[in-house]
């Protein structure tokens, strides 16, 4: 029997860090010591607050469907935070809580993307933009991210490669897997060069909005008014309240999409788990400090990896502005960049990411995350000291 599966998915991509977990956590249960740098998942606790509130729900009977967008409390409590915390006002009405971040790309890929058309995303940038891009048909063209500037995009490379099949431009600052935070400048050109594509559609990906650092601004497009009518803002709680394994995730659409986005929902998950909603709703309404020390810490430990990676035989790095990523340049060392990683793993007992599993710019880097102990960190980094010295 031949079964015939849409043409779409001989062209669909992987996320390798996952793969990358699963090779690490295979070789810890043979009994080697890893040291995982690879996946971007934060190794605090969520904070007893917030599993308390979810653990509340389920016994206050919270087991059945919700809305498809989500309890309007927590619809309501994402625009108040958004008020907060960004000072942009955003009605309750245009919030779609979604299962994880990546559900607002898969969407947002969706809607724009066809044979025909042509969709901008960064490069090196999270994996799944491009693979869903290429899923729909669509031709994915790279919006080049350079280690010379700052590993953040650059306004001119966005506007110089636009053209009347560009359905959709993705944006990311702070940035995966790179650390890069575009400054608000750049961004303003970015905004104002697109008042003359009005029929480009945007999706700005601030999931890591809340890190940043040395005082760096996250900007936020949606304090752009003149795009606000095709911006698509993706956020959630993963990363800033350790929570990446509750899959919450939210996004704010624009009126002429937001009917589009709840029919998916429909379609697809019907609605979010509901006590994981009531828990997401006490992050938001409970005590910030938790974020504020999360992010303290991650920047002790930006400073260590940048220092150690620096002193490492014929690696160099800058340093990350934002999230918790490291991208240290290892083309001077004579590796490729995923035979690095995987010798990394394999004979050092260190898990980090190829810079291709990034894009085609990734060659030439790794990605380190810093979210794991310094212990751990400082451990790792003499491990690949030892290796790349042999």
């Amino acid at each position: 029997m031949a079964l015939h599966l849409n043409d779409g998915f001989g062209r669909i991509g992987e996320e390798n860090a996952f793969a990358v977990l699963a090779r690490a956590q295979a070789l810890a249960a043979e009994g080697r010591d890893i040291i995982n740098l690879g996946i971007g998942q934060p190794d605090f606790r969520t904070p007893e607050h917030i599993v308390e509130a979810g653990v509340k729900a389920l016994r206050d009977g919270h087991h059945g469907y919700t809305a498809a967008t989500g309890i309007a409390e927590l619809r309501e409590a994402v625009a108040a935070d958004i008020d907060r915390r960004l000072g942009e006002v955003v009605s309750p009405d245009n919030v779609l809580i979604v299962p994880g971040g990546k559900v607002t790309m898969f969407m947002a890929i969706l809607m724009f993307g066809a044979p025909g058309k042509e969709i901008m995303y960064p490069d090196p940038g999270f994996p799944i933009y491009r693979s869903m891009i290429e899923f729909t048909g669509a031709k994915p063209v790279p919006i080049p991210i350079r280690e010379e500037n700052g590993f953040a995009f650059s306004a001119g490379d966005v506007l110089g490669h636009l053209k009347q099949k560009t359905s959709l431009v993705i944006i990311n600052s702070p940035a995966n897997p790179c650390g890069g935070v575009t400054p608000k400048a750049e961004i303003d050109a970015l905004v104002v060069g697109l008042e003359a594509w009005p029929d480009v559609a945007l999706m700005s990906d601030e999931i890591y909005g809340q890190m940043t650092y040395d005082g760096q601004e996250h900007v936020s497009l949606l304090s752009y008014p003149s795009i606000r009518d095709r911006l698509i803002l993706l956020d959630g709680w993963s990363k800033t309240y350790a929570m990446t394994g509750w899959r919450l995730g939210y996004a704010v659409w624009p009126d002429a999409l937001m009917d589009a986005a709840r029919k998916l929902a429909v379609n697809s998950w019907s609605c979010v788990n509901a006590p994981a909603q009531w828990a997401a709703l006490a992050a938001l309404q409970g005590p910030q400090d938790c974020v504020a020390e999360m992010v303290a810490e991650f920047d002790r430990r930006r400073q260590v990896v940048v220092a150690g990676l620096n002193d490492l035989p014929n690696v160099s790095c800058i340093t990350p502005l934002g999230a918790f990523y490291a991208f240290p340049n290892i083309a001077k060392t004579g590796f490729g960049a995923k035979q690095l990683a995987t010798d990394l793993l394999e004979k050092a007992g260190v898990a980090t990411i190829g810079g291709p599993d990034f894009g085609i710019l990734g060659e030439g880097y790794i990605r380190l995350s810093y979210a794991n102990s310094v212990e751990n960190i400082e451990r790792a980094l003499k491990r690949m000291k030892q290796f790349l010295e042999l």
